[in-house]
């Protein structure tokens, strides 16, 4: 691929018709019981098992996936071990691969998280970081990113309901919180350096699907910032609420689905549980093509 996550990830959709992507949040209690049996006690045997399947499932489906680290690194070691080697897996399914790691820091620890996350070989190709630093936290991702052309998300509006009672704060001049960090993102992200020939930059934000009317209003302040939009089916965002994220031309976001994908088989329990993956991520990405593209 071009070095350019920005570019890669525009053409990806392109090629699948499908502005979306699964994201991989496993949780042993809920994996199926069949699987959960052949592996008996190994919990990290099952999880390995159960997301290769699910990504060998999806990969013709959706351009991308995003791994949520948080249900790797409960089981310490091992489990940020499997968590590369899935990342790496998914890679080799040429899918594109967001690590959801939500870091954020300053200085010589800013650098290391971005070290260990962006220069890993056959690491993420972007993941998720917070804006609450300013740019003394956002410049050590974008610079571990650039011999690789990876890209980050910043977090600008949440999609969990307690969200408002932070990013919704407004400031003398009327402006509401996220909105300012929007625009920060925006100044950031706007370097020539770090636009494609899509017309995205390497940095982009995430935007709740929860909240349309401010998703409206984040695509007004960053025009050249792609979107990666939580909040669709179990949070109870539907396609039309994720809409409001993308651009006229159906470009600039890309909407994440995670349980209510990866879980599917616990609505249809007679089904094969990879059928009803299968099923569940082909329904997800003509929802939201339907209406977006």
């Amino acid at each position: 691929m071009d070095e350019h996550f920005g570019d890669n990830l525009v053409a990806a959709i392109a090629r699948k018709r499908a502005p979306v992507c699964v994201g991989l949040d496993p949780v042993y209690e809920r994996l199926p019981g069949p699987l959960r049996k052949a592996f008996r006690n190994d919990r990290i045997g099952a999880l390995g098992e159960f997301c290769r399947q699910v990504l060998t499932v999806v990969a013709p489906i959706v351009p991308a996936v995003k791994i949520q680290i948080a249900y790797f690194e409960i089981y310490q070691s091992r489990g940020v071990g499997l968590y590369n080697e899935i990342v790496a897996f998914a890679r080799e399914l040429d899918l594109l691969v967001i690590g959801d790691v939500k870091r954020g820091d300053i200085g010589p620890s800013a650098e290391a998280y971005a070290a260990g996350h962006l220069r890993a070989t056959n690491g993420p190709d972007a993941v998720t970081v917070s804006g609450y630093f300013g740019d003394d936290g956002l410049i050590p991702f974008i610079e571990a990113g650039a011999e690789g052309g990876k890209g980050i998300f910043v977090l600008v509006r949440t999609s969990n309901p307690s969200a408002a009672a932070v990013q919704d704060f407004v400031g003398t001049d009327g402006q509401r919180f996220y909105e300012h960090m929007a625009e920060q993102v925006a100044t950031i992200g706007g370097g020539e350096e770090l636009i494609g020939s899509s017309g995205y930059s390497r940095v982009g934000a995430v935007v709740g699907a929860t909240y349309p009317q401010e998703a409206r209003r984040l695509r007004e302040i960053m025009p050249r910032q792609i979107f990666l939009v939580p909040g669709y089916g179990a949070q109870g965002a539907t396609a039309a609420d994720c809409a409001a994220a993308f651009k006229g031309d159906g470009t600039g976001a890309i909407v994440n689905a995670s349980r209510s994908v990866i879980f599917a088989y616990e609505r249809h329990r007679q089904a094969d549980w990879k059928q009803a993956i299968e099923a569940a991520g082909r329904a997800f990405a003509k929802d939201l093509a339907s209406v977006v593209l």
